[in-house]
């Protein structure tokens, strides 16, 4: 019997799923008829009750309508004024790291011109972000403004930023854009450079083994990357992939820790590390201290966004400049101009330039200390 209810609710899902997505994707248009729950019945194999389930969950989500005697229509989904004065903002997340003060920036823009903040997030899953695209495309919104989930990887729910273009709804991305989008208006680091700076940094001071651990499914972590391999490369540095680490949002919290002090057990295979960002710093940094090994005096580390988080032992890391309230603002600003003017009064794509800043977690090398670190 549980096993046979299962299968029941797991159509009962199935068939709620696919119709939402052909609602939403505009192959079932406002107005249009949807099949009669004996059609539906037949279609999926599945009793009429499951069927009746299915459409009441979608007429609650305010999907479809049932009239009297004539069937079950496809409702029209609320109508896009632009003046509600309400934005939304998506975001990978909400109250950890350096997303509250990008949120803080969005909001002081947006509030001082009257607009109600509408705070969502995904935790960087790509089926969270359609399910956020999907709420906000039956409200009444004048805008968005969104960090992208997992930017470095195909977008799936193209249909959905379709919707948005189609009922006029402005958007702007901010510190990462999926490559089918672009072309569309967004506020970025320019990454590449940052990777490229500091990792110059490092060789300036005489380190020529320098690990990386960089972040696989985001477009930051992909261009901290290309600057990494640019300095090497320009420096006469071989790149050496045993010293690369790579990992997910998935493994964030453990992987990178993991595989340095698996490294370090490894006497002079690294001399500096350059991280993804900060956090991922300070993990590194906990490997290697773990390991029996002193920052800086026997590896440097790097991070970047310089997001003041708490130090230990009075280590300060040295880091990129990330203006977290500064790119908030402008994505705002962006956004505003977009909605004021249906384009903007500058440049529709905005890449902040990046600065080192110095902490006390590098040390020069001297040419002994590398003659070890080669041996």
């Amino acid at each position: 019997m549980k096993e046979s209810n299962s299968g029941k609710q797991l159509k009962y899902f199935q068939i709620m799923e696919d119709l939402k997505e052909q609602i939403v994707s505009g192959k079932i248009q406002a107005g249009d008829k949807l099949p009669s729950e004996n059609e539906l019945s037949k279609e999926y194999q599945i009793s009429r009750q499951t069927v009746r389930k299915a459409l009441a969950m979608l007429q609650n989500a305010g999907y479809i309508y049932a009239e009297h005697g004539r069937g079950t229509f496809c409702s029209e989904l609320v109508r896009h004024t632009r003046t509600s004065k309400n934005i939304a903002v998506v975001t990978t997340y909400l109250s950890d790291y350096i997303f509250p003060r990008v949120i803080q920036g969005i909001d002081s823009v947006l509030t001082a011109e009257g607009y109600s903040i509408m705070l969502k997030n995904t935790r960087n899953s790509r089926g969270r972000e359609a399910q956020c695209l999907e709420e906000l495309l039956q409200k009444d919104i004048d805008g968005i403004i969104i960090e992208p989930s997992k930017s470095q990887i195909f977008c799936k729910h193209m249909n959905l930023y379709q919707k948005l273009d189609d009922y006029q709804i402005p958007y702007v991305f901010i510190q990462g854009c999926f490559s089918q989008l672009k072309d569309k208006p967004h506020v970025l680091m320019d990454d590449c450079k940052g990777g490229y700076m500091i990792t110059k940094y490092l060789i300036s001071l005489g380190h020529k083994k320098i690990a990386g651990v960089f972040k696989a499914d985001d477009m930051q972590g992909q261009n901290r990357h290309k600057g990494y391999v640019m300095a090497l490369q320009e420096a006469g540095i071989l790149y050496d992939p045993e010293i690369v680490v790579w990992y997910h949002t998935e493994d964030r919290k453990i992987h990178p820790y993991e595989c340095i002090r698996e490294m370090a057990k490894k006497p002079g295979i690294m001399d500096a590390v350059v991280c993804y960002n900060d956090q991922t710093a300070f993990e590194v940094i906990r490997a290697l201290r773990e390991a029996g090994l002193k920052i800086p005096e026997n590896v440097s580390v790097t991070g970047y966004d310089n997001s003041r988080m708490p130090n230990t032992e009075g280590l300060h890391l040295t880091t990129i400049a990330h203006p977290q309230e500064k790119l908030g603002e402008m994505a705002a600003e962006l956004l505003l101009d977009l909605m004021r003017n249906g384009e903007t009064d500058g440049e529709k794509n905005v890449l902040i330039e990046p600065e080192l800043v110095l902490g006390n977690s590098c040390i020069q090398r001297d040419a002994e200390c590398n003659k070890n670190v080669k041996e």
